[in-house]
């Protein structure tokens, strides 16, 4: 699907959104053109997006050539996205692209109900009703899923094999993401079979960090789990650096944050689930209907550690986690 747009309009209304040249401008009498919506921050994105626009490519969109990306950032402020997403509907975009978890999904499904949207990374797109099925989620919406619910789980009983005798823990989750009571009752459970109490820590701002973590410290918590959420994901360095600055081991749901200084991470592979959202928006451009495009779900997974981290926080690392890790950071 392409959209016909004037070389003057091309330029003012989308700011500067991807920079062509002159003469590459004025060959173009027909351009397709994907709105991107993210709650992320485009300085933490890059390795994400370059995903996304190698799986466009696959599908011969090639950004500069036939297709244009007009990126709208919320930075970690959720309460952005409806107006970001309503500003993409009136650029008429082809497909409008939510990025960086269910609440930018969420935005851009309250904000058309015919657009095509293609989601990267929601949690639970059936229990927090943004489809009616993985296999046909009806409707124009469609996406990958990142099965969060279970992994953080899997991150529970990680963290447990790093602090053995750890009888409480922490789980750090933010209150305005649709997704937060699904994966926060998934913390529960799993911490409960492993006989481990979990106290429930809710932060959405700066500020929200530094309490976060004085109540950690104050329940003399053995450990901490980060939710996965497009706005920890900007808060990165703020949260290794507490992590760091009160001792604690913590893990994570994604790579980057233990190649920021985290401890470690185990959750799905972000730049996979991208590449392949990518190759989906592709095919909703030649014409493939969301409702008829399963939501897929994770087929690579990441355990990474830190060993720098590790001896930092003076933690034995067990020799049978370091054997099943997929890197180790030295």
């Amino acid at each position: 699907m392409a959209i016909h747009i004037g070389r003057r309009e091309f330029i003012v209304t989308l700011g500067g959104a991807a920079a062509w040249p002159a003469a590459t401008i004025a060959q173009q009498s027909a351009i397709s053109v994907i709105g991107f919506l993210s709650g992320r921050s485009p300085n933490e994105s890059q390795s994400v997006v370059k995903a996304f626009r190698d799986g466009l490519r696959e599908g011969g969109f090639v950004e500069g050539e036939n297709l244009l990306i007009a990126f709208r950032w919320a930075e970690g402020r959720y309460d952005r996205l409806p107006a970001l997403a309503a500003e993409l509907v009136r650029l008429r975009v082809a497909v409008l692209f939510a990025a960086g978890g269910t609440p930018s999904a969420f935005a851009a499904k309250a904000s058309t109900p015919t657009i095509p949207i293609v989601f990267s990374a929601v949690g639970d797109p059936i229990g927090t009703g943004l489809v009616a099925s993985l296999n046909r989620p009806g409707g124009n919406v469609t996406g990958m899923s990142v099965l969060s619910p279970a992994t953080v789980g899997k991150r529970i009983e990680l963290l447990k094999q790093l602090v053995p005798h750890a009888t409480s823990i922490g789980y750090l989750r933010n209150p305005s993401n649709p997704s937060n009571e699904i994966e926060s009752s998934e913390a529960l459970a799993a911490a409960d079979a492993l006989g481990i109490q979990v106290h429930v820590l809710n932060a959405s701002t700066d500020h929200d960090f530094n309490t976060a973590f004085a109540a950690l410290v104050k329940a003399r918590a053995g450990g901490l789990v980060i939710g996965l959420d497009a706005s920890f994901d900007s808060q990165r360095d703020k949260l290794v650096a507490l992590s760091s600055e009160h001792g604690i081991a913590t893990i994570y749901g994604s790579r980057v944050n233990v190649v920021a200084g985290g401890l470690i991470s185990y959750g799905p592979s972000f730049t996979d689930l991208y590449y392949r959202a990518g190759v989906y928006t592709g095919r909703v451009l030649k014409g493939e209907k969301p409702a008829n495009l399963p939501v897929q779900q994770p087929t690579k997974f990441e355990l990474v550690i830190n060993l720098n981290t590790a001896r930092a926080l003076r933690i034995e690392l067990p020799p049978t986690l370091l054997a099943i890790a997929d890197e180790v950071i030295e």
